[in-house]
């Protein structure tokens, strides 16, 4: 999630940026120049994307050292992609010999000199395969491992010099090696596979758009839910689209891509994004109120309570797990089996009726206010209320039907405590311990406790011996949780959008990073 930071900031600049110089301002004056340079900010961010999640996925995965690990990220990257331009230069390729011109006249057929070519680009100003996001990923995966693996290492003293954090940059280095000459011999495969599931999901049409909408929301619980939607916003598996000469990939891009330019009428239609638009602002509001409905009436206020700002970060900021885990673990049926395919069918609401936006949050959609000619949304005018209502409807028939214990309507599981029943319900003993100190003591205490990060709505936790935390319960009651999720030696505690201030409040006191 950490270089998805950067790629925020690139709708801003570039939708801004870009509506300015396109439409608004003359070329040549001052204005003109400050708003190109932030365009140029925003593409800069875009067309370096391996650097980022190479640099972001070290020192995120890495334990300890976090700084040096984000150092190895960045070396391994550049003597990974430099290992591969190296070998495929001694058998023969290069950015000359690859050109179509230069295999169609070797040989190879036009249609087979063109995907042989699109096998390659220049990265970061070196020839090399064309890998997008995952020549970043598998760079930032293997410096954490060989960090976390040698970080501690020690040599005798004439060589402690290089022990340490050192040694991992050195392992690194020389890691890229066969690293480079394995991924020569087996990209060409991976790249064909990615462009066949990108054919599969061309030609599957609206069943396609659904599936992928259904398996974004299925794969949330587990937190491997950008495995899927990350390369298709990013990666060439999402498409490419050749924009006033520029060949962008992934539905992200291309949008980006649109936005800055001034010969683009509107954004790609199936891009897997627009069915957010829908289920953010209209559809888990109806599905709140329905739980609202069903609650029992002493219960209702308590659920205002929880609900009101959870739909309210949904609908500015578009962060649906604090809704989405009040009923989650309550009634998982509720989630998998009905929530999950309605969001499947917003995506391919969006795509039918051709809603063409940028962004999906309230706060991400201000770049169109510079560009409207290029918003094509007006279906969504019907498609909201549509989308309430069947939510609210499918939910409240559901619950009601089969008894769903959904938050208020009696079942201790699924009780809400408020910050005041909080604040009455803790004992004595803890009355002095701030919120981050309550939740190390839960976790076994800091010396059960190797390492502490976190994602948008959890705190991740690994832990020495997972038999020593409190309960779910105590969890929820002591430590103002939303729910638990235990892995092996593991867990994952969920806070909503306030979790980063937790965490980082939990390494101060743990002396971490």
């Amino acid at each position: 999630m950490v270089p998805v930071i950067l790629l925020v900031l690139v709708g801003f600049f570039v939708g801004i940026g870009a509506a300015f110089t396109n439409y608004i301002l003359p070329q040549g004056t001052l204005l003109y120049k400050l708003f190109s340079m932030v365009s140029n900010l925003g593409f800069l961010f875009m067309n370096n994307l391996p650097l980022w999640f190479a640099v972001a996925v070290s020192f995120t995965l890495a334990k300890k050292e976090k700084g040096w690990a984000a150092f190895a990220g960045l070396v391994t990257f550049y003597c990974y992609i430099r290992g591969i331009q190296g070998w495929a230069a001694m058998l023969g390729y290069t950015a000359e010999t690859v050109s179509v011109d230069a295999l169609m006249a070797a040989g190879y057929s036009e249609q087979a000199a063109l995907n042989f070519n699109a096998l390659w680009d220049t990265n970061i100003g070196m020839f090399s395969y064309n890998m997008g996001i995952f020549s970043g990923l598998i760079s930032g995966l293997v410096t954490a491992t060989i960090h976390n693996r040698f970080v501690d290492k020690t040599l005798p003293n004439m060589f402690a010099f290089f022990q340490g954090t050192k040694y991992v940059i050195i392992v690194c280095t020389l890691a890229s090696i066969p690293l480079a000459i394995l991924t020569y011999y087996v990209w060409p495969y991976l790249g064909s596979a990615l462009q066949s599931l990108t054919n599969v999901m061309t030609s599957s049409g609206l069943f396609g758009t659904w599936l992928f909408g259904t398996m974004d929301k299925a794969l949330l619980p587990f937190g491997i839910h950008h495995l899927i939607a990350f390369p298709i916003e990013y990666s060439r598996v999402g498409g490419t689209m050749t924009i006033d000469g520029v060949v962008y990939e992934g539905v992200k891009n291309i949008i980006n891509g649109q936005a800055a330019s001034a010969s683009a009428t509107g954004y790609i239609t199936r891009n897997f994004t627009n069915g957010r638009l829908l289920f953010q602002l209209a559809g888990i509001p109806g599905a709140a109120y329905a739980m609202y409905r069903c609650a029992k009436p002493e219960n209702r206020k308590a659920l205002q309570a929880l609900f009101i700002p959870a739909v309210f970060t949904l609908a500015v900021v578009g962060i649906s797990e604090p809704f989405e885990y009040t009923f989650l673990f309550a009634a998982p049926a509720l989630y998998w089996l009905v929530y999950a395919p309605l969001c499947g069918l917003c995506y391919v609401l969006a795509e039918v009726f051709k809603i063409s936006i940028n962004g999906t949050a309230l706060l991400f959609m201000i770049p169109n206010i510079f560009q409207p000619h290029k918003v094509h949304a007006i279906h969504a005018l019907w498609l909201l209320p549509l989308t309430f209502f069947l939510f609210y409807f499918v939910f409240k028939f559901c619950i009601e039907k089969f008894d769903l214990k959904t938050p208020g309507r009696g079942d201790s599981e699924v009780h809400l405590f408020s910050k005041k029943e909080y604040n009455e319900s803790k004992n004595e003993k803890n009355a002095d311990y701030s919120l981050e100190e309550k939740i190390i003591e839960a976790l076994g205490s800091s010396e059960n406790i190797e390492s502490v990060t976190c994602c948008a709505t959890r705190l991740r936790v690994t832990l020495k011996d997972d038999s020593l935390i409190e309960s779910d319960d105590f969890f929820k009651k002591e430590c103002e949780a939303i729910n638990v999720v235990h892995g092996k030696n593991s867990v994952q505690i969920i806070y909503g959008v306030r979790v980063q201030s937790i965490t980082t409040k939990i390494k101060d006191i743990l002396h971490l990073d």
